[in-house]
């Protein structure tokens, strides 16, 4: 970290209860008070509450065997049916997740005009679910499949549909689920497993997600690098930023001399460029802030205010 920089750690309240006394608070207040325009990058971390796991530990450690590979995918008729059967049973879980209290806040300063603009590294679409609007998805979005023969887009519900219908032997299947509706399923049925494609050209599909190996377009990289320069300071949620393609903003920032404050437990790639770590739940810390620098005045998600 820079030698002004400050690391702090909340205590862990429940994810209702603001901590309005915590010096974590204090710091994280001040610096959204005397930086009003945030770009605000976030990452798995933020959805964990909504009950989709993380990728990594408190170490940046990966908790589970890597994703898919994109060339993997590609080329491998094996491991695009291991893809689709996994996502098969883990999917629902992430269909049915709902944004929690740190997907609210952010909304919530959003709508009072404090951020600048929202970046995530997440495909769940629970940004969007709490009223985020203008929102960068790095990855992509894990609700839209993508024929790579003639362009069409599928929604992802439809293709459940197709799978449920052509692999009954899975209809039932439950596994413990992982990150962006993958599943830990290994079935040694994988010879019989019928992919689903395109229903307009017969095609291979892929779900709208960048895979690892992959690169995110051009086009979102340069939205986001865009709002970067016109912020007034960076704030990460929920991220460890070890896969590059969010860690280049803390780079950008850093060079371009804008302050960088971060929320999240545990190591994150970025650690040395930050003026503020807070470690604590995401939503207890976002909520808290929320309240201090943007007091409601009556922003309604899901038919609850925030």
């Amino acid at each position: 970290m820079t030698e002004s920089s400050v690391s702090v750690r909340l205590p862990e309240p429940s994810f209702d209860e603001p901590v309005p006394g915590s010096a974590a608070l204090d710091a994280l207040v001040e610096f959204t008070r005397r930086h009003e325009r945030l770009f605000v990058l976030t990452g798995a971390g933020v959805s964990v509450a909504s009950g989709i796991p993380g990728y990594r530990d408190t170490k940046g450690d990966w908790m589970r065997a890597q994703p898919i590979q994109w060339q993997a995918f590609r080329d491998s008729e094996h491991a695009r049916r291991r893809y689709w059967a996994r996502s098969m049973v883990g999917w629902p879980m992430l269909a049915a997740a709902r944004p929690n209290a740190a997907h609210r806040a952010l909304a919530h300063l959003g709508a009072a005009g404090r951020i600048a603009r929202l970046v995530t590294q997440n495909v769940d679409g629970l940004h969007q679910r709490a009223g985020s609007a203008d929102v960068v998805e790095l990855h992509g979005s894990i609700d839209d499949v993508l024929c790579l023969a003639c362009g069409v887009r599928h929604a992802r519900g439809a293709i459940q549909a197709q799978l449920l219908h052509d692999n009954p032997a899975l209809a039932d299947i439950t596994a413990a689920v992982s990150a962006d509706g993958d599943a830990h399923l290994e079935w040694d049925a994988l010879d019989v497993f019928r992919v689903p494609t395109c229903s307009f050209c017969g095609g291979m599909l892929k779900p709208d997600v960048v895979f690892f190996g992959e690169n995110v377009p051009r086009a979102r990289v340069e939205a986001a690098s865009q709002a970067l320069k016109g912020a007034d300071a960076m704030l990460v949620v929920g991220s460890s930023l070890m896969v590059f393609s969010g860690y280049r903003f803390c780079m950008w920032a850093a060079s371009a001399g804008t302050p960088i404050a971060a929320i999240n437990i545990g190591l994150t790639r970025a650690d040395a460029l930050l003026s503020l770590k807070v470690e604590a739940p995401c939503g207890d810390a976002l909520t808290a802030l929320a309240a201090r620098v943007a007091p409601s005045s009556g922003f309604i998600v899901d038919g609850r205010p925030l």
